[in-house]
């Protein structure tokens, strides 16, 4: 098996589920505004099993912030917070404590979103006010959707991510 094809399949696939997943929780309402809950966010947990869900997170997030229609201050520090959270999770993919790989993307979105909503949309409301919600959105998603998410893709892992 060719491991260079199969990284950019497995970030383009994490892109694309990204994207849908982004398209589905925006028609509902829940992907933009204060409180965002995006059931894309739940695949932030995907850098415990493969590197290229780091790539492939960023690009999609970009793409569902295009797509939605994101100002360009949004679509840029939207994407470098789940980026980051990507990269977190990545470097604390063999930690014992399972929990621990939901909390760069928590914290990244928590830190970095609220301040867009702030100051490049110009909503209401205070800094801390926007981090609490955002934050609530994020524990939601990558807390309990990508734990849970974890849990299912942890006994297929072999099968979905054959290599380390």
């Amino acid at each position: 098996m060719n491991k260079k094809v199969l990284f950019i399949v497995h970030a383009a696939v994490t892109a694309a589920l990204y994207v849908v997943l982004t398209l589905t929780a925006n028609a509902l309402g829940l992907a933009n505004y204060a409180v965002q809950v995006r059931f894309s966010e739940a695949l932030t947990i995907l850098p415990v099993f493969t590197p290229a869900a780091v790539p492939g997170l960023f690009i999609g997030c970009f793409l569902s912030n295009f797509l939605t229609g994101c100002l360009p201050w949004d679509i840029a520090l939207g994407s470098i917070a789940t980026l980051i959270g990507a990269f977190g999770t990545y470097m604390v993919r063999n930690s014992r404590f399972k929990f621990l790989a939901a909390l760069p993307p928590i914290a990244a979105n928590t830190l970095i979103v609220p301040f867009v909503l702030a100051y490049v949309y110009r909503f209401d409301g205070s800094i801390l006010y926007f981090m609490l919600t955002v934050g609530a959105g994020e524990i939601i998603s990558c807390g309990i959707l990508g734990l849970l998410l974890r849990s299912v893709l942890q006994r297929y892992r072999k099968y979905i991510f054959p290599l380390p």
